[in-house]
């Protein structure tokens, strides 16, 4: 997940009529490897980029790390049950690079593949299909130590461990995602430096941004030669509006606000987008890129190599992402190249985040990208609210504003599906109550209550919500 500034008040819902959704629509739940596992120093497991960020000082709320987590690990039996309870499709769950290869080469960790062994057959044998993340920002450190992203060779590294990753489990997972969210892991692991690995450096994420992506390319060649059923990327795409277009689509905008938002939209979708669908970065980027350190790091075939048949793009929606012109504004460091660029605070019904709750963002998007990359489906693979959520003495967790912003966005899904957005599925985030990177454990976004310090796990109200839409397959008539 990823903060983006966000302005304007939650429009009505689209619809407070009972929304059905079509036959086969995939229902699931989402975690990450590093925000629940835990077993940091278990079964060969090597550091990875967030063990090191996490256990520097000053870094992480509250000195907080992915040590334990939610001792996913030891539990995850316990934790696929409550995913049967659910009655969920799918489960999409990130593979721990470090527990494959400690220092992101040479063979794979024979003990590290039994424990995603364990959790596939067990997700099988209740009913569960999973699909599989590849990597989910927990870079090993070794390989950082190398350059990183902002390296080449870390590309080739990612298509090796790709490949054995498959190896193991391809006979049983059908679904495969390359990477999660790369804007994020280039531009605030290298730019802003607010997550893992926590550089600074313009020039370091752009070359970042290309090599995630050529390693995506590498790694989805090498998948489809083995076999793999479908294959996807995921992104955290959101429609990039002006203030007042937030509340009103057709609000006239003028030319300075709409360049704004021309580039800001380049930098968070086309950038990544454009050469996974098209072979090609917009001609915006590349003027931005050159800028900040050159395009040396672009090399003959990439976007060849990048452009790989997918099969689904994955959307991450929390919130749009709203600016305007602002001459004589400095660049945001999450966002290189974005002088005179105002990006808008937040305003209106607002999650623990401080990130406003817009569902019309996510209808937008949905249509947005079904018309502009037509030819690939689209599944919803993270959405959902962080709220200040606490177990009651009678041992409920009535987190009834959680299951008000999951029903607005699922009438938004809904109403993107009539629209004509080529949509399979949604996937809630999250699961589980977790690490939440730099936020640590003050933030929660699960529809299972965790008490880090029992591990005990509470089906919060908004998870029997949720496992009734599942049941019925839509949402009721609101009353």
């Amino acid at each position: 997940m990823t903060v983006v500034n966000a302005r304007g008040t939650a429009p009505s819902l689209l619809t407070e009529g009972r929304a059905d959704f079509p036959a086969g629509f995939v229902w699931g739940a989402a975690t990450a490897s590093y925000q629940i596992e835990g077993a940091a120093e278990e079964d060969g497991r090597g550091r990875s980029i967030w063990d090191a960020f996490s256990h520097t000082p000053g870094k992480v709320a509250g000195g907080d790390t992915g040590d334990v987590a939610c001792d996913h690990y030891h539990r995850y039996a316990e934790d696929v049950r409550l995913m049967g309870e659910l009655g969920l499709h799918a489960y999409r769950f990130s593979v721990a690079w470090p527990r494959i290869q400690a220092d992101g080469t040479g063979p794979a960790d024979p003990r590290g593949l039994a424990f995603y062994d364990r959790l596939v057959d067990e997700l099988l044998a209740a009913g569960i299909t999973p699909y599989t993340t590849l990597y989910h920002w927990d870079l090993p450190q070794a390989l950082q130590e190398r350059g990183g992203w902002a390296d080449r060779d870390t590309a080739h590294r990612f298509a090796e461990y790709a490949e054995r990753v498959h190896a193991r489990l391809g006979d049983r997972v059908a679904h495969w995602t390359t990477l999660n969210e790369p804007w994020v892991s280039a531009f605030l692991g290298y730019a802003s430096g607010v997550h893992a690995p926590g550089e600074r450096d313009p020039a370091a994420a752009f070359r970042a941004a290309h090599h995630l992506l050529l390693g995506h390319g590498l790694a989805a060649r090498a998948l489809r030669a083995a076999g793999a059923r479908e294959i996807s990327l995921v992104v955290n795409s959101a429609p990039v509006l002006t203030p007042t277009q937030v509340a009103d689509p057709s609000a006239p905008v003028a030319e300075a606000d709409a360049e704004a938002v021309r580039r800001v939209d380049a930098l968070l979708t086309r950038q990544f987008l454009d050469p996974a669908l098209r072979g090609e970065y917009p001609a915006e980027v590349l003027e931005i890129v050159e800028r900040h350190g050159g395009l040396a790091h672009l090399a003959d075939g990439d976007l060849e190599t990048i452009r790989q048949p997918i099969d689904l793009v994955g959307v991450n929606y929390y919130n749009p992402c709203v600016v305007e012109s602002g001459p004589g504004e400095p660049a945001n460091p999450a966002w290189p190249g974005t002088e005179d660029v105002r990006f808008c605070p937040a305003e209106g019904p607002l999650t623990a985040m401080g990130w406003p709750i817009v569902p019309t963002g996510l209808s937008r998007l949905l249509l947005r990208l079904s018309a502009d990359y037509p030819g690939v489906g689209l599944i919803v693979t993270e959405n959902g609210a962080a709220f200040d959520d606490t177990v009651e003495e009678d041992g409920r967790v009535r987190d009834t504003r959680r299951t008000a912003y999951l029903d607005g966005h699922l009438r938004a899904v809904h109403a993107a599906i009539e629209g004509g957005a080529d949509l399979r599925g949604y996937i809630v985030w999250s699961l589980l109550d977790n690490f939440e990177w730099a936020e640590g454990y003050r933030r929660r976004f699960g529809i299972v209550h965790v008490d880090f310090g029992t591990q005990r796990r509470t089906l919060k109200d908004s998870a029997l919500w949720y496992r009734d839409v599942i049941q019925r397959n839509g949402v009721l008539e609101k009353a």
